[in-house]
């Protein structure tokens, strides 16, 4: 009896770290504060603007064009996914014409590491990048890239984006 008695405790204890593994996986909640049309111009002077849609089942969209003057530079598609692994994100380059920069199967890919409020991070399959979602006010966001330097990550803003009202 002290046995089962001991087995059911070991089970029951188990299950608010099963419980903590499974949401620190990532879920659309994690990155909400993308949803919506947002446009940056950095120093280079192109101009930058992305759209994010809401989650709809397993995944949640975005896409970005990137124009220089009057003509596009880069478009770029996201995809976010809800997988076993946890949330994941996809990634894929194209050039004007939509002549895609990766394989045809095989899209830059990331997977969820962390969220605290307002600020999300994916660290590629690779594990050498990681790239940073930050809500800076309601009307801003950041994305960063980040890099290990002495054995921390190091985060340098890639695009800061302003809402399009």
């Amino acid at each position: 009896m002290k046995y089962i008695y001991a087995i059911i405790l070991f089970f029951t204890g188990l299950s608010p770290v099963a419980t903590f593994a499974q949401a620190s996986k990532g879920s659309f909640s994690d990155i909400s504060f993308i949803e919506g049309h947002w446009k940056t111009t950095p120093a280079d002077g192109r101009v930058i603007e992305a759209v994010w849609v809401g989650p709809a089942g397993d995944n949640m969209l975005g896409f970005m064009r990137m124009m220089n003057g009057d003509k596009a530079d880069l478009y770029e598609i996201l995809a976010y996914e809800q997988s076993a692994q946890g949330l994941v994100s996809l990634v894929k380059h194209f050039k004007p014409g939509l002549l895609g920069q990766e394989e045809k199967d095989n899209p830059n890919k990331y997977l969820f590491v962390e969220a605290s409020k307002d600020k999300a991070i994916f660290q590629n399959v690779g594990g050498d990048l990681r790239i940073l979602y930050e809500s800076r006010s309601p009307s801003q966001f950041a994305i960063a890239r980040g890099s290990q330097e002495n054995g921390q990550w190091v985060f340098k803003d890639l695009f800061v984006f302003n809402k399009v009202k």
